[in-house]
């Protein structure tokens, strides 16, 4: 995998605010390569090199489908719910609540934060 690829997924990861969550694909999709999704994952189950906070990210059904990537299996729950992000029974969140959608703005200072750090 792209170290790059690598980097920007920590970019995007870390630019998602507090109290929203993100698809895999939808990261995928804002690092430039939308045909990446599960890519998304193996790099935040490896770290993504830094802090990252890997648990606003959830699968396209807002799933919380990350969990043998923390701590203990309820982390992310855990983590969700201290931002505000109501977790549903089924370990899911409301897409359309708790959605980030990332505008012009954000997506500009995403691809200026990448050129700048050269990936």
């Amino acid at each position: 995998m792209a170290v790059n690829f690598a980097k920007r997924v920590g970019v995007v990861c870390r630019a998602i605010p507090r109290g929203r969550v993100a698809t895999y694909g939808q990261i995928a999709l804002l690092c430039g390569c939308p045909q990446r999704p599960r890519q998304v994952g193996t790099v935040l189950s490896r770290g993504a090199g830094g802090e990252v906070p890997a648990h606003r990210v959830v699968n396209r059904q807002g799933y919380l489908s990350g969990s043998k990537s923390f701590l203990t299996p309820d982390f992310q729950r855990l983590a969700l719910e201290a931002e505000g992000v109501f977790v549903a029974p089924g370990l899911t969140v409301d897409l359309e609540r708790y959605g980030w959608r990332p505008g012009e703005e954000e997506q500009a200072a995403l691809e200026k934060r990448f050129l700048d750090n050269g990936i």
